[in-house]
């Protein structure tokens, strides 16, 4: 993760103007050569066209394009002028595009035509030149690797933020008790702070994933051309070490027809998004007048349109519904590849799409998550009084009677149970039963026992590690903030 960033993978052209079918035709065969007579066919020419979408690969394209044009110069395959002249044409236009006064069109298909297009009408035949010893295979393959190698610097960086936004609630929180839940059943005691802190948990692994798809991913494919490599002169190391890759890939074939990178990535991305999600739920039951456990300020709360006293957390139903289409994308781009022979095959035009999509959606899930964890506020008096239900000690009791009476837990457990038993039909807490109803069931009771019963206690007394003790919890931020910040 130490490498240069070259590209920033959410920029996306500003304006995008689609030349008509019609207005294009004139321009329909000029990158095909002498193999194509007539013009495709409209609908062939709409199906064949990722255009509207790959435009988001053009600071990618440009870039290895810059980095192939001086490795053709320096192996003297490519004259110093006709390089310079590539190399100035292509960044006038990053600088259109940029600007949004590129036209793209639609008859040249995709986002590499449409800027050797453009250079020719610039530079002239010069421009036909930057196409040696390369093919749209490994060129679009290297575009690919370069945009989601970068998606997943953002969002490493997005889900740190994240972090510190978790850990600084948790922070805030280590010692606000709450009631920890099984089956969404009152179990045990726990504080706020711990039960943050899982999610920090979950997001180290997240961003552990990405760093090991990221590490898988960076092998350049330039310079495998169509399939069966060049037999130009090239040197793969220098433009290799150009783009930001440790290596060139060994295997031109495997190159230019590999789309484990993006499925990684989409893979990883699910599970964030199930974790996100996973949180999103939370913050709905939390948030809910039967709950009342935490309250979202009006930056992040929404209404009804005839119920005026609502106050919908929809930010974290959005998160949770953005999983689906997350995990969609996977499910999309293993349905397009899991039948494709080698090498590469047109399919693979419909890698992109999921993709982006489901970096978009997972980034703007992240920043609202983000700023919701920011806003939260929690009623500390509410989730103590959910702890204090639901006899949540009984385990603190049966721990007791092991631990002071010597008493075998699986023995312990049943006399709890009934403590419980009792409790519920008077409608008391355990700590609220008299010794005396204690030592009906188990006449080694003492009055120590009282001592376990409390939930602040219960929390206390939780230090191993990991556990949910304020104290731990504070030293867990400490090596957490550590660890991922």
């Amino acid at each position: 993760m130490n490498e240069k960033k070259i590209i920033t993978s959410k920029q996306k052209p500003k304006t995008a103007t689609i030349l008509p079918s019609e207005e294009s035709k004139k321009v329909a065969n000029t990158m095909w050569g002498g193999r194509f007579k007539d013009s495709p066919d409209v609908l062939m020419e709409n199906i064949n066209a990722s255009i509207d979408f790959d435009q988001r690969l053009y600071i990618q394209d440009i870039t290895a394009s810059i980095a192939h044009c001086k490795m053709l110069v320096d192996q003297k395959i490519l004259d110093t002028s006709a390089g310079k002249s590539i190399i100035n044409g292509l960044k006038e236009i990053k600088n259109e595009i940029d600007k949004g006064s590129f036209e793209f069109k639609k008859s040249l298909e995709d986002i590499h035509l449409n800027i050797e297009g453009r250079l020719a009408e610039k530079i002239g035949d010069d421009a036909g030149r930057l196409h040696t010893a390369r093919s749209r295979n490994d060129q679009v393959a290297t575009d690919f690797k370069l945009w989601v190698r970068d998606a997943i610097d953002t969002l490493d960086e997005e889900l740190k933020n994240f972090q510190t936004a978790i850990l600084d609630q948790a922070e805030k929180n280590a010692g606000t008790i709450m009631p920890g839940f099984t089956h969404l059943q009152a179990a045990q005691p726990i504080t706020v702070g711990h039960h943050l802190l899982a999610y920090v948990e979950m997001l180290g692994r997240d961003r552990g994933r990405l760093r090991d798809a990221r590490a898988r991913l960076n092998e350049s494919p330039l310079g495998s051309a169509a399939l069966a490599g060049t037999s130009f002169p090239i040197n793969r190391e220098q433009t290799a070490r150009e783009l930001g890759f440790d290596r060139p890939s060994a295997n031109s074939m495997d190159a230019v027809s590999d789309r484990d990178f993006a499925l990684e990535f989409l893979s990883t991305a699910s599970i964030t998004a199930l974790h996100l999600s996973r949180l999103g739920e939370e913050i709905v039951i939390w948030c809910s007048a039967q709950f009342d456990f935490a309250r979202l300020s009006d930056a992040f709360s929404t209404g009804s349109s005839i119920m005026p006293q609502k106050r919908n957390p929809d930010g974290a139903e959005l998160v949770r519904g953005k999983s689906g289409r997350i995990i969609a994308s996977l499910i999309n781009l293993i349905t397009v590849i899991k039948g494709l022979p080698m090498a590469y095959s047109k399919d693979l035009q419909e890698d992109k799409e999921p993709v982006f999509e489901a970096a978009d959606s997972l980034s703007i899930s992240i920043a609202v998550m983000t700023a919701m964890l920011k806003d939260m506020e929690f009623n500390v008096q509410n989730l103590k009084k959910a702890a204090e239900s639901g006899f949540t000690t009984a385990t603190d009791l049966a721990d007791w009677m092991v631990r002071v009476l010597n008493i075998p837990f699986r023995k312990a457990h049943n006399i709890a149970g009934q403590m419980v038993s009792i409790a519920e039909e008077k409608g008391c807490r355990l700590d609220e039963l008299s010794l005396a109803e204690m030592k009906a069931v188990e006449p080694k009771f003492t009055n120590d026992v009282f001592s376990v019963l409390g939930v602040e206690e219960s929390v206390t007394s939780r230090n191993s590690f990991g556990g949910t003790a304020p104290q731990n919890v504070k030293n867990a931020i400490k090596k957490a903030r550590e660890r991922f910040l």
